[in-house]
């Protein structure tokens, strides 16, 4: 039998107890949240982008944000006056010796000033550091050169006479894997242009202290998918040792409109490479997938591929890298890729055209263009009216059926990918673009 006395006492311990418990599950979530507002409200709080950005190349000192209200049809020319207030100051985190291993890019481009930054500030976001720019044509103007020339970690190389002089002298000129390009016009002239850059750009990532080199067109971004923090270094550093070179699988833009004027922040469905697609997947929406295109890209198939810097290290074609003395050993990587933003804009018919001087016939542009569609494209672009050409440019690059779209998404032909397209609006909306520019000019003399 219990004692009656004891009844009371025990009654009141458990209320006691029951009644501290209550006001500490009361408590604790009020304090959860006063600390979260105060840490907020004191800056306190970091969103995963700009973490990834101060971990990595690119450091903000000031948290403001851009205000977007600008009449001017180009958002890289914001008056100086309208950015230091909305902005602050900005810097690159010159301490490269963070990034291991120290990654490089080598390019060889006539893009804009707005598509060489979006791609530069991605590229650094993702963990490359260093930059070797053999430019020409809008990217040689001097308007765009000062900007690109104030950057930390980026080589502006003009094409002079002075290089094409050094350029002639190479080895290259001797070797026979590169001869069936020498001497030809539009493609075959660029692929011994970017090859020489190439090699050039592996000495200048030797002086650096580079471990790897990639070579990648201002319309191409790195893709590091699969890896924990989107990064390059992260990708490589998982790469074994006696490994000389990786090869990146390329995806194709689909562009779902025909007035793409910013693909970076406008495209964001890609055609996957049909070395990820199961066999009976290939096969079996391979004619639907080409839509009446001679091949299933529009362009290239066979990716990109990064080099681990080494004695007697040299292109292999603007794809690929090999050695002079050795064969090196060479991986594909299983999920990472790089992103080619191909055709993406319609203007980018009569830009390609104008760029090559042949004619536009079927005999002629076989020596100028190795692959078929873009042979096909020039003979339109040269002959059709602005209407036609639009109409071309529909029929065999606009994927606006979204029926089809969603089948090729349901059976993994194409795939969504947001990653490049958020970052790159986010370094925007942040005004880095018109702080540099601003800067630049100032500075300049």
């Amino acid at each position: 039998m219990m004692d009656s006395n004891q009844s009371p006492r025990q009654n009141s311990t458990i209320k006691n107890f029951i009644s501290k418990h209550l006001l500490l599950l009361i408590l604790l979530p009020f304090s959860v949240f006063l600390l979260t507002f105060i840490f907020q409200w004191r800056g306190g709080s970091m969103d995963p982008l700009t973490r990834l950005s101060l971990d990595r190349s690119l450091i903000c000192s000031s948290p403001a944000q851009a205000k977007s209200n600008t009449s001017s049809s180009d958002e890289l020319t914001v008056n100086a006056s309208h950015v230091t207030p909305h902005f602050g100051s900005f810097m690159f985190n010159s301490n490269n010796s963070v990034l291991t291993p120290k990654v490089c890019i080598t390019s060889t481009t006539a893009a804009g000033l707005e598509d060489i930054l979006s791609w530069i500030f991605f590229h650094k976001v993702v963990g490359i550091s260093n930059f070797f720019l053999f430019v020409e044509g809008k990217a040689a103007t001097p308007n765009v050169t000062i900007v690109l020339e104030s950057l930390p970690g980026v080589k502006v190389i003009p094409r002079t006479i002075q290089l094409e002089k050094q350029q002639a002298k190479s080895r290259i000129w001797n070797e026979t894997w590169l001869s069936g390009a020498f001497h030809k016009p539009c493609n075959g002239a660029l692929f011994v242009k970017q090859t020489l850059n190439m090699e050039m750009a592996i000495v200048m990532a030797r002086e650096a202290g580079m471990d790897w080199i990639f070579h990648v067109d201002t319309d191409e971004l790195l893709h590091p998918a699969g890896t924990r923090n989107y990064t390059i270094t992260e990708l490589l550093a998982k790469v074994p040792t006696d490994v000389d070179a990786i090869v990146l699988t390329n995806y194709e833009s689909a562009v779902e409109r025909d007035d793409i004027k910013k693909p970076f922040v406008e495209v964001t469905l890609f055609k996957k490479n049909f070395g990820h697609l199961p066999n009976d997947t290939n096969f079996k929406l391979y004619k639907m997938a080409t839509r009446g295109n001679p091949n299933y890209f529009l362009t290239y198939g066979n990716g990109k591929s990064a080099a681990r810097i080494q004695d007697h290290l040299r292109p292999n074609g603007a794809h690929r890298w090999y050695n002079y003395v050795k064969e090196p050993k060479e991986i594909q990587l299983d999920e990472a890729a790089i992103l080619h933003y191909t055709y993406a804009r319609f203007s980018d018919l009569t830009s390609r055209r104008d760029r090559c001087k042949c004619q536009p016939t079927q005999e002629d542009v076989k020596r100028c263009f190795w692959l078929e569609f873009d042979r096909s494209a020039f003979i339109v672009a040269s002959t059709e009216t602005q209407e036609g050409m639009l109409r071309w440019y529909q029929d065999h690059v606009v994927w606006d059926n979204e029926k089809n779209n969603l089948k090729f998404l349901k059976y993994g032909v194409f795939t969504r990918i947001y990653t490049p397209m958020v970052i790159i609006q986010k370094i925007k909306e942040s005004g880095v673009f018109a702080s540099v520019i601003s800067k630049a000019r100032v500075t300049s003399p």
